[in-house]
């Protein structure tokens, strides 16, 4: 990555208390830190929320991640009213339709099933990421 494009930004959803929520924000943590961190950075959807300049402009005509964990899509939604300019969605529950096997468990630690769900969320945004980074539409 050349020193003039700004990391695509990833907003995970806030379900506390919620097991697909707590998969969200672990499957955020991945991809930023071990998967795309060369590419990726988290901002928090609190901090959209409540109108942080900080963090609204960070996606503020910009293509971002949201990684929702239920259908009220929270991430999403929150992307879309800071201004973001395209938001690709990755819904948690999607992914577990695809994983059928795994059990979430945990809202604070996650069991390994959740950890492995985690990560193959993880694994779908990533492919998000590399495609909107070839196109060049994080700059």
């Amino acid at each position: 990555m050349n020193g003039t494009r700004r990391k695509i930004p990833v907003v995970p959803c806030s379900g506390i208390g919620k097991s697909l929520g707590a998969v969200a924000r672990e499957a955020a943590f991945v991809l930023a830190e071990d998967l795309r961190p060369d590419k990726t950075k988290i901002v928090a959807l609190s901090l959209l929320v409540l109108g942080d300049e900080g963090a609204r402009r960070e996606v503020a005509g910009r293509e971002a991640v949201a990684i929702d964990g239920c259908k009220l899509e929270c991430a999403a939604k929150g992307l879309a009213c800071s201004g973001a300019s395209n938001v690709h969605k990755v819904a948690v529950f999607d992914v577990v339709r695809r994983h059928r096997g795994l059990k979430p468990e945990g809202v604070c630690d996650l069991n390994e099933d959740g950890l492995r769900l985690a990560r193959a969320t993880a694994d779908e945004a990533a492919k998000i990421v590399d495609n909107v980074d070839a196109e060049g539409g994080h700059a």
